[in-house]
């Protein structure tokens, strides 16, 4: 399925080296003011090509509303957005025609389909965050203008933050909130990239003020809604909420000592108390030879950070569309 959401959906659609990417959005509530620059201010944060430690494909990532939108507002049809690609160089794939990439999706993606496309990976490419983007920038108008949802590193390679600043975050390259910490981690993605290397993450996600019960009691838990959501971004590969993998280790009694335990979810429903989740990047895979000839970023854990709040605002947003439906307003 290229879809996420019960209420609020949203379809991506578009390869890396296509003609275009985007995303269609239904179910969104009319008379929501909405322009492009909403969407382009958050694919500007996700865009390739800003800094030294990504990839230098240039790509402006800038959207075209097609649908959905007339006299700057939601209409509650669906909303089409398209972002053009104008920055691929397919050549550089040419070799892969043939050839599986250790690590990549390369050939389940050809024994599954029986055809695949090679070019930066298609449909499994990175960019296909694109229309995640787009989509979380329209969730967010939908949520209470009190939530605020953002990311940041808290660990690069054995390298971890022990300040938290959040005023820094989006003022280094890394996105780390701990300033002196973030020129490390600078310094070592740096000299990874020089040997053609790479190496993974740890991002942590807070929602600040969410709206209380979030959630259905079962299967779609709120929990599992995010998890879901944020593990089907291809680069991750752990998700946990409040305590953790931290409570294998912990007594009960030091599990009910401290409300940030819970991570602001009983029973699979939201608390209203901040929501604090913690995810796993792999490093990235194109190295050697393949980082040679492409352009790979040689850690994705920061560019990264957009997508995960997107995917946050995707699931949030259609949870507490569903709770108004469900629920008589007094």
């Amino acid at each position: 399925m290229n879809t996420i959401g019960h209420t609020f959906r949203v379809t991506t659609f578009g390869e890396s080296h296509g003609v275009a990417l985007g995303a269609v959005i239904d179910g969104c509530l009319p008379g929501i003011l909405l322009n492009e620059e909403d969407i382009n201010k958050e694919l500007r944060r996700r865009r390739p090509g800003q800094t030294k430690i990504s990839t230098q494909r240039k790509e402006d990532d800038v959207c075209e509303i097609v649908s959905g939108v007339f006299e700057g507002k939601t209409t509650g049809m669906p909303i089409a957005v398209l972002v053009w690609n104008m920055g691929q160089k397919s050549g550089d794939y040419k070799t892969l025609k043939n050839k599986f990439r250790k690590g990549h999706a390369d050939e389940v993606f050809q024994e599954k389909y029986g055809i695949r496309d090679y070019r930066g990976g298609g449909r499994s490419s990175g960019r296909e965050t694109v229309g995640r983007v787009i989509g979380g920038a329209i969730a967010k108008k939908i949520l209470p203008k009190k939530t605020e949802i953002f990311g940041h590193i808290i660990q690069i390679g054995d390298i971890k933050a022990e300040k938290f600043v959040k005023s820094v975050i989006e003022k280094n390259p890394v996105r780390c909130a701990d300033e002196d910490k973030a020129e490390e981690m600078e310094k070592y993605i740096l000299k990874l990239k020089k040997t053609f290397d790479s190496t993974g993450g740890m991002v942590e996600v807070r929602v600040l003020s969410p709206p209380p019960y979030l959630g259905e009691p079962v299967f779609d838990k709120l929990k599992a809604d995010l998890a879901k959501a944020i593990m089907s971004i291809g680069a991750v590969t752990g998700f946990s909420y409040g305590a953790g993998f931290e409570t294998a280790k912990m007594k009960g009694s030091d599990y009910v000592a401290d409300l940030k335990h819970f991570g602001g979810i009983l029973g699979g429903i939201a608390t209203g108390e901040d929501i604090v989740m913690r995810i796993s990047v792999k490093p990235t895979v194109s190295i050697g030879e393949v980082a040679k000839k492409g352009r790979h970023d040689p850690c994705i854990a920061p560019r990264i950070i957009p997508v995960m709040e997107s995917m946050v605002a995707i699931v949030l947003a259609d949870q507490y569309l569903r709770g108004k439906i469900i629920k008589l307003e007094d």
